[in-house]
């Protein structure tokens, strides 16, 4: 008789008679469950695997598992390694009977297991490893002995030989059979993806190291791990980076690649010692992210005509200022994808490539081998290109490159660290570029910050009380602009962390580079002597660019008196 599974991917066309004849042979030789064979073999995809399996087996398919509240029977009475060793996780309960969801029916044992745990009955419910992972640490994460569950079965003499073993890509969902350390950091990383999290903090104190995630910007503290393993999680962190876990008392850089299912995700890792021990940060990029459109960054409409008119110049420079993190490489991104053309040599130069463009060339700096801003943009030039990013201007010789290149009928897109629009132009005089030269060559300057977006599924209006007229008052908001005199705010809800905030938004400060700002520039006046005038003209600064995000309750006073500063008039 013919196994219903096969009969269904054969009906689908996911399967031919020569992998069908493999993955049975396979299934013979390693005794493994059907599944497991084919997916490890690449015949299919799991989502379709899965699809197949609930059609062949008549069992519930249930794609994403957002929203759903785990019973309190499963949490307390099932391990939180054992759910995530087997990919189990409880729906709901009714009569004495456990909805659970796996990605491995065929896999018995588990479920026997987890009967006994249960003393209950089990209904199987199909979904992707990815979403029952995902509902295990939510599930879990306020349980105390998430982390101890982890280690728990940890040998004292036996830290440091499990920071071992790392291949070039490691699969952080794949947990099953691996020692309890790297079990540990797999679901750390696993978690601060899932919550969109930029960095990772290890930071050591006397009695713990404390685990913080950066989220939208701001730090929150998750897990406390025990100081007894705190050498053996550094170590594992530093095998992952390829750093020395011998070398202790210097600081060091490494980089590491992880997989998250089928998205890959580039990991810079940086450590320095302190007097507690080595604090580890993990910058976490993802190079399957996608990209924003500029409609989506935050741009208000004139502001977006502007960047659209000023993108398809043919020649000249575009700067794009701000601190680190600031979202300025989002915004050129979102440029280049723009004007991106198959009519256009599009080439970049950047430290690191954040996001893989299609149809764009794209080089990644590497000053230990001599390949810096100012080399690669040199070699750019004799690759004919029509458009060209720079990551950043460091220094006078990148700038001077940029320029020529400008003057020579390029588009050249770059970021350069000030705290405002006027400032880049007196930035670039100060590293020595010659007025004329910025004033022929530089067609707008921007400037950015990122604010947090008030969560759009807990969102209400409110009166304001005392405190937010003052808030209103510093950012020169009429409280009768607001829409029907209430201000917008989130009260909280699980998909944002209780923070009233989901996601970021861009604030922006664009300066065109006028026949007025160039008499300015080839005076050499001040920033803020370009800045008075250009606000004369209808310049519209970061925090007035903010003032009118929160009257249109995108985000809140508080907010854009966190990032901005008050404006010199």
């Amino acid at each position: 008789m013919q196994n219903p599974l096969i009969e269904t991917l054969k009906s689908q066309d996911l399967l031919t008679e020569e992998q069908i004849e493999q993955a049975l042979d396979a299934e013979r030789e390693t005794g493994w469950p059907l599944d497991k064979v084919l997916l490890s073999k690449g015949f299919v995809s799991e989502h379709d695997l899965l699809r197949a399996m609930a059609t062949g087996l008549s069992i519930p398919y249930a794609e994403s598992l957002a929203n759903t509240a785990v019973p309190d029977a499963f949490i307390n009475k099932v391990p939180v390694q054992f759910a995530r060793n087997y990919y189990l996780i409880g729906l709901e309960q009714t009569n004495g009977t456990m909805r659970v969801a796996t990605a491995s029916p065929f896999d018995a044992y588990p479920m026997d297991d987890l009967a006994s745990m249960l003393q209950m009955e089990l209904e199987p419910v199909l979904a992707p490893r990815t979403e029952i992972t995902s509902l295990i640490n939510k599930a879990y994460k306020n349980k105390a002995d998430i982390v101890e569950e982890s280690v728990g079965d940890l040998a004292d003499d036996d830290l440091a030989s499990l920071a071992a073993g790392l291949s070039d890509s490691e699969d952080i969902l794949d947990v099953a059979n691996k020692a309890p350390i790297i079990k540990l950091v797999n679901m750390l990383f696993f978690q601060a993806l899932k919550m969109r999290a930029s960095d990772i903090h290890m930071q050591p104190f006397e009695d713990r190291l404390q685990i913080r995630y950066r989220i939208d910007g701001i730090l929150y503290d998750m897990e406390s791990v025990p100081k007894k393993i705190q050498d053996a999680v550094t170590s594992r962190m530093k095998v992952m980076g390829k750093l020395d876990i011998a070398e202790r008392r210097l600081p060091q850089d490494g980089r590491a690649s992880l997989r998250l299912g089928d998205a890959e995700v580039d990991v810079r890792i940086s450590s320095v010692p302190t007097n507690y021990g080595e604090r580890l940060v993990m910058r976490l990029l993802d190079k399957t992210a996608r990209l924003y459109e500029l409609e989506e960054i935050g741009l208000i409409a004139g502001n977006l005509e502007m960047i659209d008119k000023f993108i398809r110049y043919n020649h000249g420079i575009i700067f794009v200022s701000g601190p680190t993190g600031s979202g300025k490489t989002t915004t050129l991104y979102s440029s280049l994808k723009r004007i991106n053309s198959t009519k256009l040599n599009v080439m970049t130069i950047e430290d690191p490539i954040e996001y893989h463009l299609d149809g764009i060339s794209q080089i990644q700096v590497n000053e230990k081998k001599g390949l810096t801003f100012a080399s690669g943009l040199r070699s750019l030039l004799r690759q004919d290109p029509d458009i060209m990013m720079v990551g950043e201007v460091r220094d006078t010789d990148t700038a001077r490159i940029a320029i020529q290149a400008a003057q020579t009928g390029h588009l050249v897109f770059s970021t350069i660290h000030t705290n405002d629009a006027a400032t880049v132009i007196t930035r670039l005089l100060d590293i020595g570029i010659e007025p004329y030269l910025v004033a022929s060559s530089v067609i707008v300057s921007i400037a950015q910050r990122l604010v947090r977006r008030i969560c759009r599924d807990c969102e209400e209006k409110y009166e304001p009380d005392e405190d937010d007229l003052w808030r209103l008052k510093q950012l020169n908001i009429d409280p009768k602009d607001l829409a029907d005199g209430k201000l917008t705010r989130g009260r909280g809800c699980g998909n944002c962390l209780g923070s009233g905030y989901l996601e970021r938004l861009g604030l922006y400060e664009i300066l065109p580079i006028d026949d007025e700002v160039r008499d300015h520039i080839v005076e050499r006046h001040s920033a803020s002597r370009i800045k008075r005038d250009a606000l004369a003209a209808g310049f519209r600064t970061l925090r007035m660019d903010g003032a009118l995000k929160v009257v249109q309750g995108m985000t809140t006073p508080e907010e854009i008196l966190r990032v901005t500063q008050m404006d010199i008039m």
